[in-house]
């Protein structure tokens, strides 16, 4: 009779078959230095795979074992010491401290492929173009001698020399703080279709003419329509209209009023973009928007290349770097505050704001066609920004952090939700009020006391 395999010792069962030279942990290491099974990571080596007895009675050791190949394999994956010291030194070089796609600060991810390091935003741009480029952690991700070699040799600067040689000083390069379609439409220009490395590239933004339908919101309704448009580099004019064959056009946009921002948030949709011009000395809203993020962002630099243009011949003796500001902005801050009227005596009622550089604008929705008001902020000779509201104000609404704005026509008052808002709002106000006015600025305070 042979003698059992398992004894009972203090209520566990304990092996009674002698101990080979190699132990299990030993073999578990050769297992995993051979490198099997690395698509695989948490299953168990084949030699200690248990039987069906073995794992019913000695759970306790085979979840050691499990636990112990999940160690191992997590060291393979991590990156070694070494690596992560010399990705450190690479890393202070100059540009590499800044993502190479929108300047965000302190880069924690690489495209091994491309030889630059990119944020934790634009990575995931980069993970739905694997044609292209190849993305990895630079502390999660197990690095190759070979890549952090490859990384060395290019970087940041270098790489911006080849994607970006050619870029039109009209294209809007976006920051980290710029909606997602920018950004993604700004990659795959530069390392997709690599439209920025050939001088001799011809632009579609540059075309004379650009003609094509987008969505855009109908003012009395709030319904997104299809409505065709036009912009003619030669007319300097954006036009729109309401049927696709139609003989005349819904309006007439003079492109050196318009002025081009994306808004997602507020219009709903990712590829949402708000237009405004000046209609009979008031600000007009359109709101537009195209399924196919490369068309809508194509005429956004579009309407930025028709700009310079007629910059270029109404300012002839002005260098690039003058005209570039004056292309399309984005809005200083939007936001909810409460107002009361000019007597001071009205309830404070909830509107929104929209601060686009010395221009205050109120609505009753932020989809508004047309602003309720408009606010010009002057110099500080004649125009303040103050926290509190005047002693003696009833304010009837929940909001208590009140605003005092100065004007040479009325005193504002406003109220903010949180203190952070107020003081977040006076700090825009205030530096608007503080900078120095230009020629078209006071042009445009003249035209708002005529108009007022």
């Amino acid at each position: 009779m042979t003698s059992p395999k398992w004894r009972r010792v203090r209520g566990r069962h304990v092996s009674t078959m002698p101990t080979t030279p190699t132990s299990y942990h030993t073999q578990t290491e050769a297992y995993f230095r051979r490198g099997k099974r690395r698509d695989t990571p948490w299953e168990t080596p084949p030699h200690l795979t248990p039987a069906p007895s073995y794992h019913h009675r000695h759970t306790h050791t085979h979840t050691h074992t499990h636990h112990l190949c999940r160690r191992l394999l997590t060291r393979r994956l991590r990156p070694t010491a070494m690596s992560l010291r010399a990705l450190r030194e690479i890393l202070q070089r100059p540009g590499n401290d800044t993502c190479a796609d929108c300047g965000a600060p302190d880069p924690d991810w690489s495209s091994t492929s491309l030889g630059v390091f990119i944020c934790l935003a634009c990575s995931g741009i980069h993970r739905n173009i694997p044609e292209v480029s190849k993305v990895k952690s630079l502390s999660l991700s197990r690095w190759e001698d070979h890549e952090v070699q490859f990384m060395a040799d290019h970087g940041n600067e270098l790489m911006k020399k080849k994607y970006e040689a050619a870029v039109p000083v009209y294209y809007y390069k976006p920051s980290h703080r710029d909606c997602q379609v920018l950004k993604e439409q700004w990659i795959r220009a530069k390392y997709e279709r690599k439209e920025f490395t050939d001088p001799e590239w011809k632009f579609t933004y540059e075309q004379d003419t650009r003609d094509g339908a987008l969505m855009k919101r109908g003012r009395d309704n709030g319904q997104f329509l299809s409505r065709r448009f036009v912009l003619s580099a030669v007319e300097g004019t954006l036009k729109y209209f309401t049927k696709y064959d139609a003989k005349e056009p819904k309006a007439v946009i003079k492109v050196d009023s318009i002025n081009a921002t994306f808004q997602p948030e507020k219009i709903g949709h990712h590829n949402g973009m708000q237009i405004t011009y000046l209609k009979d000395y008031s600000t007009r809203n359109i709101f537009l928007y195209h399924d196919n993020g490369k068309d809508i962002v194509d005429w956004f630099n579009s309407i930025r290349a028709v700009q310079l243009h007629y910059l270029k011949v109404a300012f002839p003796g002005a260098s690039d770097a003058e005209l570039v500001p004056k292309l399309t902005r984005n809005f200083l801050k939007e936001g909810y505050m409460e107002k009361t009227g000019p007597r001071q005596t009205e309830g404070f009622k909830k509107r929104w704001f929209t601060l686009d550089q010395r221009k205050l604008m109120y609505y009753k929705d932020p989809l508004d066609a047309f602003a309720k008001g408009e606010v010009f902020l002057g110099s500080k000779d004649n125009y303040s920004a103050a926290a509190g509201l005047p002693a003696g104000t009833y304010c009837n609404g929940a909001w208590q952090h009140g605003i005092t704005m100065e004007t040479p026509e009325r005193c504002f008052l406003f109220t903010c939700e949180t203190e952070a808002e107020q003081q977040d709002w006076l700090k825009h106000f205030n530096d608007v009020i503080s900078a120095q006015m230009s020629p078209q600025e006071y042009t445009m305070e003249a035209m708002f006391k005529h108009r007022h």
